[in-house]
């Protein structure tokens, strides 16, 4: 039965409600789902990386032999021995991780809300790079912070920066390997003096860092969590190595707030799929990984470099742009006359899709500003839609 000429409802919507905000991203990738539009807009890792047939294998071999327990809840915390597994695998000679520190997520995006549930209250401050991951700010601005934007230059964030717009901050969210949007990576001696200046504020570091393993050369950088491990907060993701359907990646904390982002965790979700774990624990366990990763980083150098001879090629002498040594962005400076999303606009128009800058900073958005990513599109399609994104910033008035 239905009711009839019911009233209708009035809504009336939390506060913090008004503070969520639709990734620009997403609303893009509407678009770009035509196969005639050349998409440099997704930050999605190539799907020809995904080890299918090694997942198909997996998940039989899980079902086969332990389907009751794959199919049951599962430990707030995560699946045991795959939480073991990161714990090892981050783990130095100077530096033991410990699984109880490990926390599974289902996705490091719901790492990053975790984070903002149990350390941020509003009008927190909260100190980001400039410019920082768009998806992070939208996770930290439910829980309505006061973001401080911290210097970058071409190498990065500015560690000696932070002075200036520490006082009273409750963290600083980093992403210090080929970063999103900018594809850029801190130095060795960046990540010590940033380790230390947080240390010496006792400010949280959240190292971020879902990129690290897609440097081309094979050389990862020192993490910052082996660095100073009861002062940095650190954020793994097996949907850049793996496959982002799996939606799994993982947080480790200094236990008292591993605890803490625990039972914010069983408040949202009780846990992530026990079955998802168990399928990636097996894949992995027998060293998969260092086999695989390498074919990853093999495609996505040979794209990275077949974008930046097209730039070279088809860009005006005054654009500039990052030179990425992994990962999956490059990031491009435009004249200060030209604003990027009017010139989205026009290369929508000419079925070339790009990210305009502006979502990706906290404060004082530069408008001259777009991230490029190149792991989605062959090199013939880069080639051509760089020489059409090349005209219509010379054109552009």
């Amino acid at each position: 039965m239905k009711i009839e000429n019911p009233n209708p409802i009035t809504w009336h919507f939390a506060d913090r409600a008004a503070a969520m905000q639709s990734s620009f991203i997403r609303e893009i990738l509407k678009v770009t789902q035509r196969p005639d539009i050349i998409s440099f807009a997704g930050g999605l890792p190539s799907a020809d990386t995904f080890p299918v047939e090694k997942m198909k294998s997996a998940f039989d071999k899980v079902l086969t032999e332990s389907g009751r327990v794959a199919l049951q809840y599962g430990p707030t915390d995560g699946f045991p021995p795959l939480r073991e597994w990161i714990a090892n695998s981050l783990s130095t000679e100077g530096c033991t991780i410990a699984a109880e520190q490990v926390l599974m997520t289902s996705g490091s995006q719901q790492a990053l809300d975790l984070i903002g549930k149990v350390l941020i209250d509003e009008g927190s401050r909260v100190l980001v790079e400039t410019p920082s991951y768009l998806g992070a700010l939208q996770a930290f601005s439910v829980y309505r912070p006061e973001f401080a934007s911290v210097a970058t230059d071409d190498h990065g964030l500015v560690p000696s920066s932070i002075d200036a717009v520490v006082k009273g901050a409750r963290m600083l969210y980093a992403l210090p390997n080929f970063q999103n949007p900018t594809g850029r990576s801190l130095s060795v001696e960046r990540r010590l003096e940033l380790v230390e200046t947080c240390a010496r504020h006792n400010l949280p570091l959240i190292e971020d860092d879902p990129y690290g393993a897609l440097s081309y050369k094979g050389e990862p950088y020192p993490k910052m969590l082996n660095m100073n491990p009861e002062g940095v907060i650190y954020m793994g993701s097996f949907s850049k190595v793996l496959t982002p359907g799996i939606r799994l990646g993982y947080v480790v904390a200094p236990l008292p707030l591993v605890r803490r982002l625990e039972l914010a965790k069983q408040a949202a979700d009780l846990h992530t799929s026990q079955l998802t774990q168990m399928v990636v624990h097996e894949v992995i366990k027998d060293g998969f990984l260092q086999e695989h990763i390498p074919t990853i980083r093999a495609l996505y150098a040979k794209q990275c470099q077949a974008m930046l001879d097209a730039m070279k090629e088809h860009f005006p002498s005054n654009v500039s742009w990052t030179k990425p040594e992994g990962g999956m962005f490059i990031w491009v400076q435009l004249p200060k006359h030209i604003d990027a999303m009017r010139l989205l606009d026009q290369s929508l128009a000419a079925k070339v899709a790009f990210v305009p800058g502006a979502p990706f900073y906290a404060n004082e958005p530069e408008m001259n500003t777009l991230r490029l990513s190149f792991v989605t599109v062959s090199p013939a399609r880069i080639q051509e839609g760089i020489a059409i994104l090349g005209k219509l910033i010379a054109a552009f008035k």
